[in-house]
């Protein structure tokens, strides 16, 4: 594919790849045809990472902040610079339509520009003491950071694992998917371009499990964060147990839209049907379980169907897609067995449950009413596009049903009630609360979950702080 780039590790700055190694199949989910052979890194390559980690850390940590900022806002400008070209690659190996690659490329930019701004923003504090003694605490970067990125937001999860850690003084070795890797290269490259030094930003591919178990084996790796499933996550959290390394999990969701009769139902409606079916539904803060007043569940459903009929599906490249393929051949079939689950449990299929011609991973999209909470796609996020719709008696079942599962990534709520607006933000258990918004995510703001969604920030200057450790100095 003559417009998708040759895929490359950046080990040291320099750049490795396939020949003579073994290698990953790349696959367009739009059509299946393979896009490109990914290198894949050796034992050597891991180890010759994790020395250059560490002689890059000393380095970039003694790099004053007034250097690291212009070097990351100079990447930035290079990120702004290259979106089209990135934003056709994310395409390419991911699925989503082009104006949502680019859209993803800007904000993983904007997001750099604001943790370049973090570096002259790490603050310590002096304690109050009696005259001839003083006690000051100071935050210093934990050290040489593994970051493990999704294949959902290519680029964005990327920069989420390695943005912070540089603006905290960090060196980093990142590990984007195998199934997206084009965009996180460029973003690597992007860096490497500005100025940061090899040794300090690293992207290595392999089978997933093999370099996660390698990097975090060794004491080189102070800090690991994680983008991806609950599961998945567990392991991870396991093995840096082993050695007490640091840890940001951002992991599943199912996340709740609670909306109540006194709502605008339309400004809902056209918020939510477009934030459910972006990116196929392959959104970790997706809203999926719509917990509806029962007086107006029936205009909210079919105010839904209707919407969600007219969202335009097809290949990323069309003018006027709204929504691509889902990115690899297990969304489809996972949606479906869902789907048919839900039903054998007493649902009803209000629109779509069955994939879209016989080339790709195309899959209609889906509404589910009056689903059983005993259904699994009610318990197991289903990452695709399919939205689930309940009649709920009032607030108070709307808060259990919200709270009930064990993930609290990110919550919805739609009322013109404002005391209520107030006790939502109190009693749903979530680490990001949307009301009568479609928007989590803002580059000042932290991203992050509780419970099984996991634990710890990125963005924001949360973001930052969860590559530092606090040291308090007493002096007598």
């Amino acid at each position: 594919m003559s417009n998708y780039p040759e895929l490359k590790m950046l080990i040291g700055g320099s750049a490795i790849t396939g020949d003579g190694r073994d290698t990953i199949e790349v696959k367009n989910p739009a059509n299946g045809e393979t896009l490109a052979a990914l290198p894949s890194a050796s034992t050597a390559d891991l180890d010759q990472a994790l020395e250059n980690a560490e002689k890059g850390f000393h380095e970039w940590r003694k790099t004053s902040a007034d250097k690291r900022e212009a070097i990351l806002r100079k990447a930035a400008g290079l990120l702004k610079e290259r979106a089209g070209d990135i934003a056709e690659a994310l395409t390419y190996e991911q699925g989503k339509p082009l104006a949502e690659a680019k859209g993803e490329t800007m904000y993983s930019a904007m997001l750099l520009e604001f943790y370049a701004g973090e570096c002259k923003r790490i603050y310590g504090r002096t304690l109050v003491r009696p005259e001839g003694a003083r006690a000051e605490v100071q935050y210093h970067p934990v050290g040489p950071v593994a970051g493990f990125s999704a294949w959902n937001f290519p680029v964005l999860n990327v920069m989420r694992k390695i943005g912070g850690a540089l603006a905290a003084g960090c060196s980093t070795i990142v590990k984007p998917s195998e199934e997206t890797p084009a965009a996180g290269i460029a973003l690597v490259q992007a860096l490497l371009d500005a100025g940061v030094p090899g040794d300090v930003v690293q992207c290595v591919f392999g089978v997933p499990d093999e370099v996660s178990r390698h990097l975090l084996a060794s004491p080189i790796i102070r800090k690991v964060t994680f983008t991806g499933s609950t599961a998945v996550g567990k392991h991870l959290s396991k093995l840096a147990a082993e050695d007490l390394k640091i840890t940001t999990m951002e992991l599943g969701g199912h996340a709740p839209v609670l909306v109540f009769e006194d709502a605008d139902l339309d400004k809902t409606l056209d918020t939510m049907v477009a934030n459910k079916y972006r990116n196929a539904g392959q959104v970790c803060v997706s809203p999926t379980r719509f917990l509806i007043e029962e007086n107006i569940f029936e205009k909210f459903r079919d105010g839904f169907v209707e919407r969600a009929k007219a969202v335009k599906v097809g290949n990323g490249w069309e003018d006027g897609t709204q929504m691509g393929p889902m990115a690899s051949e297990r969304g489809p079939d996972g949606v479906a067995s869902k789907i048919a689950d839900a039903k054998d449990k007493g649902a009803n299929l209000a629109l779509g449950g069955e994939r879209i011609g016989n080339l790709g991973n195309f899959f209609e999209p889906s509404v589910l009413t009056e689903v059983s909470t005993d259904a699994e796609i009610m318990n197991e996020e289903p990452f695709g596009p399919v939205a689930i719709l309940n009649p709920m008696k009032g607030e108070d079942a709307m808060i259990e049903e919200a709270n009930r599962l064990p993930y609290g990534l990110a919550a919805y709520a739609w009322t013109n009630d404002v005391a209520r607006r107030r006790r939502l933000a109190a009693e749903v258990e979530a680490g990001m609360l949307a009301i009568n918004t479609g928007g989590v995510s803002a580059a000042d703001a932290p991203f992050g979950g509780v419970k099984w969604s996991g634990h710890g920030s990125e963005d924001g200057r949360e973001g930052v702080m969860a590559c530092m450790v606090p040291k308090t100095i007493h002096e007598g």
